[in-house]
């Protein structure tokens, strides 16, 4: 099968990759489309130290597995398989599990292929009034519900996002519900496509530093972002992490201890309310598509990709 392999250093088209064989409990799934994350492009700078087929933003058929009524449906899979054994496992915690695979990331082919196999109990049906394209933010729309599952959000708070790209803007379009949000960037058109949505959104230099929030969400991607995040949260108040960098991050201590600020790290989130709010079209993504490109096309995709103007590249495969 084709695949995109990540040798360490760079990335290889295979043509004759071996396709994967699915195990008991497993579903084999014909991959349709996959989307080029963040964590993708930090990998490729040595995040989590990987090798194998990357991708984990998918959207595919299945094709053959244990349970009959999954073959021939269109899925989404939740990207960590989990060892079953240890106290993470049993708690229902897999992403936490210390022997885990995840999806593309740790020990485990992903999505930039024309197959994959997870779990049967990772999968989730995708709701017929949800396109293929859109479904492929399903993953990371859940970690942008990840915040309100780990956080009890009030209407009356104020919340920073910081972070206007493929992530900040989903999390933007949750967070909405929730609370009094303002959003933070750098990339004028980026910010105008929330306050398209409704969202307030402006520069820094736009923001009145005197001002404190009840929540701090960084999602900048930049791992000096945290100095300046923890300066704009009110004493008590919660700092959201959702950066993941393959460069060490500075972390103001003082700060944080003398204003109490309770530090939250939040990654991976819940599948249902993601699936729910595409298929209600409480969220919009579509808008977000900058490119699809066939897998033979990856380099032209990964490029593009990087380009910080862009938000999300999709490969099909």
């Amino acid at each position: 099968m084709k695949a995109l392999y990540f040798n360490g250093e760079r990335i290889e088209l295979h043509a004759d990759y071996p396709k994967p064989k699915r195990r008991s409990g497993e579903a084999l799934i014909r991959v349709r489309y996959a989307g080029i994350c963040g964590t993708d492009l930090e990998i490729l700078r040595g995040y989590t130290g990987f090798k194998g087929v990357l991708g984990h933003e998918f959207v595919g058929v299945v094709e053959d597995s244990d349970n009959k009524e999954l073959i021939g449906k269109r899925v989404v899979g939740e990207i960590n398989i989990g060892c079953g054994e240890c106290e993470f496992c049993k708690k229902g915690l897999e992403k936490h599990c210390i022997n885990r695979l995840a999806l593309g990331i740790r020990g485990k082919d992903g999505a930039f292929a024309e197959y994959l196999t997870l779990p049967e109990k990772n999968l989730h049906i995708v709701p017929d009034e949800v396109s293929d394209l859109e479904a492929v933010f399903t993953e990371p729309l859940a970690a942008a519900y990840e915040i309100p599952n780990q956080i009890p959000l009030k209407p009356s708070w104020k919340a920073l996002l910081l972070g206007d790209g493929r992530l900040g803007q989903l999390i933007a379009q949750v967070l909405r519900y929730y609370v009094d949000l303002i959003v933070v960037g750098r990339h004028q058109r980026k910010l105008e496509l929330l306050r398209r949505l409704g969202i307030n959104a402006s520069t820094i230099d736009e923001l009145d530093q005197s001002v404190k929030f009840d929540v701090v969400v960084d999602a900048t991607g930049n791992p000096d972002a945290i100095m300046e995040a923890v300066k704009l949260v009110k004493p008590m108040g919660f700092l959201v992490l959702k950066t993941t960098t393959a460069k060490p991050s500075r972390i103001p201590l003082s700060e944080i201890v003398v204003n109490e600020i309770r530090l939250i790290g939040s990654r991976c989130g819940p599948f249902k309310p993601a699936l729910r709010a595409l298929k209600e079209k409480l969220v919009k993504v579509d808008y977000m598509i900058d490119g699809v490109y066939p897998i033979e096309r990856w380099e032209e995709a990964f490029e593009k990709a990087m380009n910080r103007e862009t938000l999300k590249i999709i490969l099909k495969t």
